[in-house]
């Protein structure tokens, strides 16, 4: 049992990857949109399979992002400690500046800090994509320190 659930925001649901979703996901992160902000390289099928279609769990949660039931996304979280660690996100190119990312990240937040204790979140953006900095603001995540070309920015829930 992975402990992967599916999670709901407003806009967003986010369902656990599976092997079903291998060729999408190839195809994403193979694509120059995705690799722009996402190391900046493309991947192979075969890194993807290793990485993104749920075979690192439960250390790592990888998900697809939906909206009104399409894939926009690839989303996932990794573990540090028991109470912290950090995610990482990309939508496709036709569903940023929609409200979808923030959305998705509220919906991952929650769950990792409700349901698993989480005290801490991180995110590490490419300083120079505005649209993803500000987006994460938008979640409640704030700059701590650059490094190299991204942005270390953390969420911590209030009190």
């Amino acid at each position: 049992m992975t402990g992967d659930v599916a999670l709901d925001g407003v806009l967003t649901r986010l369902v656990p990857t599976t092997e079903n979703d291998l060729e999408m996901l190839a195809s994403w992160f193979a694509g120059p949109d995705f690799v722009e902000n996402w190391g900046g390289i493309p991947l192979s099928r075969q890194q993807v399979a290793e990485k993104y279609v749920g075979r690192r769990r439960p250390r790592v949660g990888s998900y697809l992002v939906l909206a009104h039931g399409t894939a926009v996304g690839y989303a996932q979280y990794w573990h540090a400690d028991a109470t912290e660690g950090g995610i990482d996100m990309v939508l496709t190119p036709d569903a940023q500046g929609r409200g979808l990312g923030p959305d998705a990240a509220r919906a991952l937040v929650t769950h990792l800090c409700s349901e698993r204790g989480w005290r801490r979140v991180t995110v590490d953006p490419v300083a120079t994509n505005i649209r993803a900095v500000r987006a994460w603001e938008k979640t409640g995540f704030r700059p701590l320190a650059r490094e190299g070309r991204n942005l270390l920015m953390e969420w911590c829930p209030a009190g």
